[in-house]
This record gives structure tokens, sequence and C-alpha cells, in this order.
């Protein structure tokens, strides 16, 4: 079985354009989010899915020049991009990893992975279905066939912006498995994600501060952020746009 990673980016992010190629510490985000998905042990290969516009060539010429392959397709058609990564790839299975997590924990990526591949009467596990991890660690795993049978179904352009939002939706066409963050986990009050210019300020805190080390997990990241009540405080107040399609 292919299980493959998908990362969709582009530079032309609504909220704050470009996010995905601005550098901390010498490395684009990206950079530093494929250093952390590289190091999971459930996966066969990774691609990043960008868009065909001109705009997003550096996004191309950067994962050249790392090794790491590239698909191009559809700006706002973002099921059908990462549909087509997937194809291009070979996978059976996909596992999604969102562009706007640079910090995402290596080990999150390989319990949602090998949940799903222990469980087969699921098409879709993820630990986004309900919110009770930090934003920013976000991992969802799926079946192709399932996504594919989605891009058929699916007509409503807004949720085909969304990836894998009609099969969330649709929990009476497809088996859905929620990993719910247990103990001190359970932490959505605090936000790795990056989305706006303030997230920028915790970010760059944070790779600062763990330079050179993308094995940093979860509990490491919470402890050094529950000491920095100031980045904690920028955090948790901003309004996040997919609180919307998550309960």
């Amino acid at each position: 079985m292919r299980n493959v990673a998908v990362i969709p980016v582009r530079m032309g992010s609504e909220r704050l354009p470009g996010k995905v190629m601005r550098e901390v510490e010498g490395r684009p985000l990206l950079g530093h989010l494929l250093d952390r998905v590289k190091l999971s042990s459930e996966l066969s290969d990774v691609i990043v899915a960008t868009s065909d516009f001109e705009e997003n060539d550096c996004i191309q010429s950067f994962c050249n020049q790392q090794g790491v392959r590239v698909f191009r397709g559809s700006e706002y058609d973002v099921l059908d991009r990462i549909l087509g990564a997937l194809r291009s790839m070979n996978a059976d299975n996909g596992v999604l990893v969102f562009g706007d997590g640079p910090l995402i924990d290596p080990q999150i990526i390989d319990d949602v992975t090998r949940y799903f591949l222990e469980h087969s009467q699921y098409d879709f596990v993820s630990n986004d279905l309900e919110t009770s991890w930090p934003p920013g660690m976000e991992v969802e795993a799926f079946n192709v066939a399932a996504l594919a049978d989605s891009a058929v179904n699916c007509t409503d352009l807004e949720i085909r912006e969304h990836s894998t939002l009609y099969i969330r939706q649709h929990p009476d066409r497809y088996r859905l498995k929620n990993l719910s963050a247990e103990g001190p986990l359970n932490r959505p009050d605090v936000s790795f994600e990056v989305d706006v210019e303030e997230d920028m300020i915790v970010i760059e805190s944070l790779l600062k501060n763990f330079r050179d080390k993308p094995k940093t997990s979860l509990p490491i990241l919470l402890d050094y952020m529950d000491s920095q009540p100031d980045l904690k405080a920028i955090s948790s107040r901003i309004v996040r746009k997919w609180t919307r399609y998550r309960s």
C-alpha cells in the first residue's frame, strides 16, 4: 500500500499572501514543514500540491531543490488538485498535511496514519472532525477511492475549495473516525497555525527556540507556549475561518 502525504499550498493565501515561502531562520515555512513530514515512518512518499498560477513557480523551484515532487492544478478546486497529486503518485491512501502548520509533530502524522491502516473499516480517519488538538496539528488519512468518489459527487465549488470537506460532511456515505486529543494534549486554546500576520510572531519565536530540531514534539511545544503567556495570548485570540465547518 502506498501512503502518500499531500501538502496543498499556494502563494495566494487570502489572509496572509505568500506565507508558505516566508523565511524564518533562513528557511521558508514550507521547508520547516517538509523537514517534519519527512520524519514520519508511516509514509511512502510526499508531494506538494500547488496551483498552476505563475506566482507559485517559486514553490515549484524550492521543492525541486529539496527533491520533493510537485503537482500543479486548479487554484481554487483544491479537491481536484489533491486528487490529481495523489493519482500522479499512484497512491492507495492519502495523508493530508496542511501547509499552514509548519510545526506539525511527526508523531501525530504517524498516529493518525497508523490508526487508519490498522482499522480498514474506515474510509477517513482524522483528528479534526472535532476540535481538541491545537490548531496547526491537523492530519487526515483516507483512501484515494473515497476521495475520488467525493470528487464525482461534490458539485459545490465552495466545498471543493476545502478538499476533504465533502467527505467530512457526509458520514452517511463515508465511514469516518475522529481521534480526539487526550489529557494534556487537549489544548485547542493554543495555536501553531499560520493564518494571519500575528501568527508569524508566534511561529518565529518557536522556530528560533527550536532551530534544527524538527523532532520537537507537541508536549514540548506546549510547555514552551505555557511559559510564554504573551505568545499564547496572541495565538488564542485569532478567529479561525475553519471554525464554521467544525464542532
